[in-house]
């Protein structure tokens, strides 16, 4: 099974934060992960993104997306246009947040089609924080209701990077561990 992970923006790359120690997990348990600089690393725009996860990553109804704030955005995007298997989506957000850049990356020109995100892949994670410094406590538990979808939610983590660099993020590898092979009834986790 193939996991694709997707950053944010800013600069930010999946060999930063817990993307390495999460590709290690996960390929120690047999899936082939895809952790590849992305182009427009700055802004992330949807123009590019988009299309570099459907055309040069191969992104399809068998790939699991993990994606990092804008990443997040991008991931959920996607899935409204085909079928991807799961998505895990770590501070994430469905406005613009006020933010010019976030106004310029494309992905909040068009209303969100929460349906469509839903019922094109079979599972979705969804990772907030309440100190999180960008993406207030409100936006998430908005997302959590629209998407209907497992939900972790923090105190202390911040934006799950930045001052709140965490290497290892096991949380992380368990939820897609237990969505993809949900353990037996009456079974400990």
């Amino acid at each position: 099974m193939k996991v694709v992970f997707i950053p944010g923006n800013g600069g930010s790359s999946t060999q930063d934060n817990w993307f390495p120690t999460l590709k290690t997990d996960l390929e120690a348990k047999g899936f082939d992960v895809i952790s590849h600089e992305f182009p427009d690393p700055q802004l992330a725009r949807a123009s590019y993104w988009l299309p570099f996860l459907t055309n040069e990553l191969k992104v399809d109804e068998e790939t699991i997306v993990v994606g990092h704030s804008s990443g997040a955005i991008a991931a959920m995007r996607l899935a409204e246009k085909q079928r991807i298997r799961g998505s895990v989506l770590v501070g994430a957000y469905h406005t613009h947040l006020g933010m010019e850049n976030e106004r310029a990356s494309g992905y909040f020109d068009e209303p969100w089609d929460w349906e469509r995100i839903r019922k094109n892949q079979e599972w979705i994670s969804l990772f907030a924080s309440t100190d999180d410094p960008w993406i207030p406590i409100e936006e998430p538990r908005f997302m959590q209701q629209q998407l209907q979808c497992e939900y972790h939610e923090y105190t202390n983590q911040g934006h799950f990077g930045g001052d709140y660099v965490k290497t290892r993020f096991p949380e992380l590898t368990l939820s897609i561990l237990n969505n993809e092979f949900p353990p037996e009834k009456g079974e400990n986790q």
